[in-house]
């Protein structure tokens, strides 16, 4: 685990994830907003001619980063943007570096505001495209933006910190939306014509990104998405941040009522959605698959390659616990006990969800667990890599199958927030391709 520098800040301490987020979440609106907004900005780039290859310069999301990566990517180029969204030292420091880049040429700012189309491809084939550009900030309640995910407090803690010290929004958060409408024509024939910026990355794909400051172009992505609604896919905790940014200000209207993001059409683009696995390094595997005997069916397995195609088979909510010198698939949970681990408010949809069962019968109820990001691990989409983790610690690997996109649409859609940690949508957009420096927007 990456351990950041110490924080301090006016947040609310004291609540779990449900309070905090309601809190982030649920707060007034400013009076006027209405709609779905992505706004031109005065986008900040590497320029190739000063730090060179851009490849070598940008990276994955800052979550995706372990301390192995990061220890490479801070070996690497000096100009690399881990520098900022993960400093070792102080997130002074992050914003000193920002400012000394932009004083020597290697990020220089756009001219004028534009949105930016970002498209990562592998091959000949699409795997993303869509709009990067300031989203206007919204109260749940209003229906705009719909988070799907509760918050913890410490991640908003430290994202603040790091986005007031830097004075920018450093790398995008990731949102879908159901279009087919204008703005997809728009971006559509853009990302025909040559791109600003084109590289192959160390994920094995290419990144592209290209620019529209047309004015009548830009109108017409407003009116297009101005009645829609937007699901945040991933960056909930960067968009959480961004409300309690805005929230310092009192309503004082300025750049702080917007926040970067990525904006794709998932009818054009629909995304990935794969599985986020948990580790528990303090829970040993054996004792672990003995509790749950008590409420489920266990059934050893010879190895990954056929564990898991088992697990994708399974009805109904099933888990793969790894980490010892066997693998088990628990299938077929007595419905009384997670009916009876439920909490009262939990709809239909969200009691039978494969993340629920595992927090709230496994890890709360069966092993006594209290979750949070010190005593659950998590790895995103790779059995393996959380089999291996949970060996080296001595802990228990949980694999789970990936949630459906019409499940956590519909739960977020009626209010409520599948558990934490549930969805690695993706592909994820690569940072370091374009910043947002607030004071340019002021």
């Amino acid at each position: 685990m990456i351990s950041m520098p110490t924080v301090n800040d006016d947040l609310p301490s004291g609540l779990g994830p449900e309070e905090f987020s309601a809190r982030v979440f649920g707060s007034a609106t400013p009076d006027g907003a209405a709609g779905l907004e992505l706004a031109p900005f005065r986008g900040v780039r590497f320029d190739p001619r000063v730090v060179g290859d851009l490849s070598q310069v940008t990276s994955p999301p800052y979550d995706l980063i372990d301390e192995t990566a990061l220890d490479r990517l801070m070996e690497g180029d000096g100009h690399n943007i881990v520098r900022l969204i993960l400093p070792r030292d102080s997130y002074a420091e992050a914003g000193r570096t920002l400012r000394r880049w932009l004083e020597q040429g290697a990020l220089t700012a756009d001219d004028e505001a534009a949105l930016y189309v970002y498209e990562s491809a592998d091959g000949a084939a699409v795997r993303q495209r869509g709009l990067i550009g300031a989203l206007g900030l919204r109260a749940e309640a209003d229906g705009i933006v719909l988070p799907h995910e509760n918050v913890y407090p410490g991640p908003v803690r430290d994202r603040l910190a790091l986005m007031s010290a830097a004075g920018a929004n450093l790398e995008p958060i990731f949102l879908v939306y159901a279009g087919g409408g204008d703005a997809a024509d728009i971006v559509d024939r853009t990302a025909a014509g040559t791109p600003l910026m084109e590289f192959h990355a160390q994920d094995g794909l290419v990144h592209r990104l290209w620019r529209i400051t047309d004015p009548v172009l830009l109108d017409r992505i407003a009116a297009d998405l101005r009645p829609r609604q937007a699901l945040i896919a991933d960056g909930h905790h960067r968009y959480a941040t961004y409300r309690a940014l805005q929230a310092r200000h009192g309503g004082r209207p300025g750049p702080w009522d917007q926040g970067l993001a990525l904006l794709v059409d998932s009818t054009r683009y629909p995304p990935h959605l794969g599985a986020i696995h948990r580790v528990l390094p303090g829970l040993d595997p054996a004792a672990a698959v003995e509790r749950a005997r008590d409420v489920f069916q266990v059934t050893e397995c010879p190895d990954l390659a056929t564990a898991v195609p088992a697990l994708a088979s399974a009805d109904g909510p099933a888990f793969l616990l790894g980490g010892g010198d066997r693998l088990h698939l628990l299938t077929d949970p007595h419905p009384v006990r997670v009916a009876r681990a439920m909490p009262a408010g939990y709809s239909e949809r969200l009691r039978r969800l494969d993340t629920a069962v595992l927090d709230r019968l496994l890890i709360g109820d069966l092993w006594r667990i209290s979750e949070d990001e010190h005593s659950v691990e998590v790895v995103h989409d790779d059995p393996a890599a959380a089999v291996d983790r949970a060996r080296r610690t001595g802990g228990t690997a949980v694999i789970l199958n990936p949630l459906s996109v019409e499940d956590v649409i519909a739960i977020a859609g009626a209010g409520e927030r599948v558990p934490r940690k549930s969805t690695s949508f993706g592909p994820k957009p690569r940072t370091g391709l374009v910043l947002r420096v607030l004071d340019l927007d002021a």
